[in-house]
């Protein structure tokens, strides 16, 4: 009986066994099935699209909340310093985090032109942001967008590049949509001139900022050719030196002590911040797994319709309507980007 008792007892642990040996074929199958899945590149590219598209379509949302609101009675958000450092921080965190998760090698970039990048990136940055205080969200959108009108300038007039006729027409026809929108009616002409500004001070920050982004990416193609840098590795120390210019910026103003009287006055905008920096730095991680996946191209194609459907949300959310002459002239913006994204990057 005592034998049949301990033969029993074998078998269950030997079934016993067998069930967790054959559970675990059974998980790896399937998480190797799942790795194949997503390893897709159908699959990589609905990732990417739903990354940058949501993360940066929250990011708009929250962005035009903090600064176009009216918090109490008539109290606006003023502090655009304290705001973009928040930013750079949360963006030098998740993308050091990422590098310590890929174990990624040492970056031989000298710190000297990380901090002059850093500097133009942070007033571009800079620039746009103040640019909303004056200016309506779908204006600072359409805006930002005219990038490859001082990236061309600058190559022609730095760099002495020379580019085929048809990507000149396709930045015309952007520049031309960016001054369609931009256009006033003979009423705001009037009301402008009486006001000292028929170019107001929120266009100018947004030509500003797209110099100074022009600026941003010369730089730091000169350094991804002579250093050959992961992406990564300039994420990181791009928003590292910033978070210290700012910081500086920030002390230097006295703006940090109406930002925290800000913030306890008014505490839900700590959370819109925090929120602000997590979806602007996830959105910048998959720009960048974009890239590396399918390239720049595919990458621009992708962010350039997040920005339209961004503009369409901050019509039918936030009520910023638009005339028939700037919807005009935001699909012909869209159209030159979206040309230019696909045959003017074409090697010639």
């Amino acid at each position: 009986m005592s034998y049949d008792f301990i033969s029993v007892v074998f078998k269950t642990i030997h079934d016993s066994v067998h069930q967790r040996k054959s559970s675990r074929i059974d998980l790896n199958i399937k998480l190797n099935q799942l790795k194949l899945f997503f390893n897709k590149s159908s699959i990589k590219l609905v990732v990417s699209f739903l990354g940058i598209f949501i993360s940066y379509l929250i990011f708009g949302i929250i962005q035009e909340s903090i600064v176009k609101g009216i918090y109490g009675k008539n109290d606006k958000f003023t502090f655009i310093l304290s705001l973009v450092f928040s930013l750079c921080i949360f963006n030098a965190i998740v993308s050091k985090i990422i590098l310590i998760v890929r174990k990624s090698h040492r970056d031989t970039t000298p710190s000297v032109m990380y901090a002059f990048v850093s500097f133009t990136y942070l007033f571009a940055m800079l620039s746009s942001n103040y640019a909303l205080e004056f200016v309506s969200y779908p204006m600072q959108v359409l805006g930002k967008s005219a990038k490859p009108v001082p990236v061309m300038l600058l190559g022609v007039l730095l760099a002495r590049k020379r580019y085929p006729l048809r990507k000149y027409l396709y930045v015309l026809l952007i520049v031309f949509g960016v001054i369609l929108f931009m256009y006033k009616e003979p009423k705001e002409t009037a009301k402008a001139l009486d006001e000292g500004e028929i170019f107001g001070i929120g266009e100018f920050l947004l030509f500003v900022s797209l110099i100074f982004d022009g600026l941003t990416g010369g730089i730091q193609d000169r350094i991804r050719e002579k250093h050959k840098v992961q992406a990564y590795h300039m994420m990181f120390s791009m928003n590292l030196w910033s978070c210290l210019w700012s910081f500086i910026g920030v002390l230097a103003t006295g703006e940090f002590y109406g930002f925290i009287d800000f913030l306890q006055t008014y505490p839900n905008t700590i959370s819109n911040i925090l929120l602000l920096g997590l979806t602007g730095a996830i959105g910048q991680n998959f720009i960048f797994l974009t890239i590396e996946w399918f390239g720049p191209l595919t990458c621009s194609i992708v962010t350039t319709t997040r920005k339209f459907f961004t503009i369409l949300c901050s019509v039918f959310i936030f009520g910023n309507l638009l005339t028939v002459r700037q919807t005009c002239a935001t699909i012909l913006v869209f159209l030159g980007l979206f040309l230019e994204e696909i045959h003017g990057k074409k090697k010639h």
